[in-house]
């Protein structure tokens, strides 16, 4: 569209104001055309967010070039905040092909078609507090995932099927997001419950020791090069577990590990590196009190190669990895929602910002065209803009046909974990 900077394209810019304030942006191709579809998404406005699950309230669907394709409930310009998940997730679950809008609305369980919005089915959930967010896992063994948990803010999980029959419950302390994967390759997902590591069956298998408070984010790879898992989780304090439940390394050096994140930020470090934010100073939130955070990084034996030592107020940074940003073969760490006037950027792995975007907002990231890259979308309550570091034409897929839809895109959340 236009160059911003020599490295930098802004390729599209969305008017969304139709969705309503204060929305949640998710990523698909809804209707295969080989480009993905921006699904907004309002909670309702009837819950205190800080405390309470949020229940969905509005899906509005566009593609990317701006236009309304589909919308299922009415915006409400009195919407709750991005407190906290909104129970709402892209994915196929019942096979046909196509991916369908999972969500809880008016205190159901509801299944809309991506290519319209119709509700396809809906269920009633297995209690009224079973909507912080929706978590998608293969529990019954299956060739694809297609059993859903749910959970309420910090207390308890209930594990389905696909015909929402219930499998098990759990009560525990399950942090924001538990993360599935099948760590022993057995054919079923685990479940790392924030603390708790579950078998498929929802019995625990093992848990962390000596970590307070919860688990905000949890991450999947094999950081030590060994050629098994290992769990990186962000919560009292950064902590990396092996498999079977030994604690290999805790990093103390932080008060409020609020985010990790996982990647191979530079190349002179053996293994993966783990990127960290450190809440140091949790704010008031009314401004009377400022708060600062500042991010680290940790080599894969939990020692500290560098830490931010940031000069202004914010504390309510979200980090993610990026990869294929551009041509390099470094991961680079996403950092926005900085406050203190710094802009959403990419860092590398040195702590040197590569890319800074000109606008602010929430973002979210994925691979909009199969061209092999990541642009970056910056969105607020009315306009979206996709940033790129190559020109792309929206309007064209480069991949030529219906996009994959991968884990990260059907597990997003607000407290951002993954696999690498």
């Amino acid at each position: 569209m236009r160059s911003v900077k020599d490295d930098l394209f802004l390729i599209g810019e969305l008017d969304i104001s139709a969705a309503g304030p204060r929305c949640k942006m998710l990523l698909g191709d809804l209707d295969g055309d080989g480009r993905m579809e921006i699904v907004m998404v309002q909670p309702d406005n009837r819950q205190d967010v800080r405390y309470i699950p949020h229940q969905v309230q509005c899906v509005t669907v566009f593609d990317l070039e701006g236009k309304l394709l589909w919308q299922t409930g009415t915006p409400d310009p009195g919407a709750g905040g991005p407190g906290s998940d909104y129970p709402v997730q892209i994915y196929d679950l019942d096979g046909d092909g196509s991916l369908e809008v999972l969500c809880v609305m008016n205190d159901r369980f509801h299944i809309l078609d991506g290519q319209s919005g119709k509700v396809k089915r809906s269920f009633e959930l297995p209690d009224p507090q079973a909507h912080d967010c929706i978590i998608i896992a293969n529990l019954t063994g299956g060739d694809r995932p297609s059993d859903l948990i749910l959970k309420d803010r910090y207390h308890r999980m209930w594990a389905l099927n696909s015909e929402f029959e219930l499998l098990w419950t759990h009560a525990g302390n399950p942090g924001h997001y538990p993360w599935p994967v099948d760590l022993n390759r057995d054919g079923y997902d685990e479940v790392m419950a924030g603390y708790d590591l579950l078998n498929h069956k929802g019995e625990r298998l093992w848990s962390c020791r000596d970590l307070d408070d919860h688990a905000d984010c949890i991450w999947i790879g094999d950081v030590n090069g060994d050629g098994q898992p290992e769990l990186v989780i962000g919560g009292s304090v950064t902590v990396m577990y092996d498999s079977h439940g030994q604690e290999l390394w805790r990093y103390e050096g932080s008060v409020e590990s609020q985010h990790v994140a996982l990647g191979k930020f530079r190349d002179d470090l053996p293994g993966l590196q783990v990127a960290g934010l450190d809440r140091i100073v949790r704010g008031d939130g009314a401004g009377k009190r400022k708060g600062k955070d500042g991010m680290f990084l940790l080599d894969s034996e939990g020692k500290e190669v560098w830490k931010e030592d940031r000069q202004t107020d914010g504390w309510l940074t979200i980090i993610e990895t990026v990869s294929r940003w551009d041509d390099s073969s470094m991961d680079y760490i996403l950092a926005y929602r900085r406050g203190g006037g710094d802009l959403p950027a990419l860092y590398d792995g040195y702590m040197n910002m590569v890319v800074q975007f000109p606008t602010d907002g929430y973002v979210t990231h994925a691979d909009l065209l199969g061209s092999g890259k990541e642009q970056v979308i910056i969105y607020d309550h009315t306009k979206a803009s996709i940033y790129s570091s190559s020109d792309y034409d929206v309007a064209v897929s480069v991949a030529g046909n219906a996009l994959p839809h991968s884990k990260r895109l059907y597990h997003s959340t607000l407290y951002p974990g993954g696999e690498i």
